[in-house]
């Protein structure tokens, strides 16, 4: 048997005076993943204009046969963007440029650092900006990772950085690009999940030499036990060095992502190969010179050579 109808329900279609076939049910909320929304809700979220949210993803991945000292630099890196994601060691070869696009698209990110290792001695950074670029290549120098420096400096993992950019970086166009480039992923997108609220340290990109060196410092202010820090106090703030450090020299700058046109390219820089075959030279030339020296001796032994004693064999009878 089937169950009695209320006699609320009863009296409403009586009341409405048309026929079951023709009488409409009110619109169902729409169920989304905050929970029921209606549709008068949907209508005024969708009127109000939309606010740019920065969704900035970058992927960390190095060579393969990378040495202990460099990967230790990617990890202090990793350590310091919450918002960067790390992916498995791949080939360095000359199609890498795809394998990493194919990558960062399949990780969701929009940016890209690439750690490649030559020879077990030569480090190279590659900031591209995926899948329409621009990428750049940077020579890495005077590296010095957070277990070898020991600083007193510290602060809270995932907190936000200000990053600080001397005066050199408005000068010439390719600087300038460097500066996006470089703003674009290393600072952490606001409401980013793994983030917190605050800025309790600084990124400072400085020019000196043609290079660019990194220094990371925290923001230390004295205060006794949970006393708040007044406005006009931030004169007392002092930076702490907390590390990594690490010097960036540009190479080449390109259009797209990883390959592409040349934009601009460095007339100041010189690869490691050849300083190490200067270095080779300047040791064979030593070695030459005492070639040389043994010669001259011999010459000049042969051409003066001492008379006989007359008292040499006086013993040996």
């Amino acid at each position: 048997m089937g169950k009695k109808r209320k006699q609320s329900e009863t009296t409403s279609i009586a009341s409405t005076g048309l026929p079951k076939e023709e009488q409409e049910a009110p619109p169902r909320p729409k169920r989304t993943l905050l929970g029921w929304k209606s549709p008068l809700e949907a209508v005024i979220n969708e009127k109000e204009p939309s606010v740019f949210r920065n969704k900035e993803k970058v992927l960390v991945l190095c060579s393969r046969r990378i040495a202990y000292r460099y990967r230790h630099l990617m990890m202090d890196i990793v350590a310091l963007l919450p918002h960067c994601k790390k992916d498995n060691k791949i080939e360095s070869k000359e199609n890498k440029g795809a394998t990493l696009n194919e990558l960062v698209e399949l990780r969701n990110c929009s940016g890209c650092l690439f750690f490649e290792c030559r020879k077990q001695k030569d480090l190279y950074l590659w900031m591209a900006k995926c899948p329409s670029g621009p990428s750049v290549k940077f020579l890495v120098n005077a590296v010095h990772t957070m277990e070898e420096l020991k600083l007193t400096g510290n602060h809270l993992k995932g907190s936000r950085p200000i990053l600080t950019f001397s005066s050199d970086f408005d000068l010439q166009p390719h600087w300038q690009l460097l500066k996006e480039i470089m703003t674009q992923i290393f600072c952490t997108p606001k409401d980013h999940r793994k983030t917190k609220p605050f800025f309790d340290h600084v990124f400072v990109f400085s020019i000196v030499d043609n290079h660019v060196w990194f220094r990371n410092y925290q923001i230390s202010v004295p205060h006794q036990g949970t006393e708040k820090i007044d406005r006009g106090g931030l004169d007392k703030m002092t930076l702490i060095e907390v590390g990594p450090r690490f010097c960036l020299n540009p190479i080449k700058i390109f259009s797209s992502s990883f390959t592409g046109q040349t934009l601009y390219e460095n007339p100041f820089y010189v690869s490691p190969n050849q300083v190490r075959a200067a270095e080779k030279r300047k040791k064979a030339g030593k070695y030459a010179k005492k070639i040389k020296a043994k010669q001259r001796r011999k010459i000049h032994e042969l051409s003066n050579q001492l008379e006989p004693d007359e008292l040499a064999d006086m013993w040996n009878e």
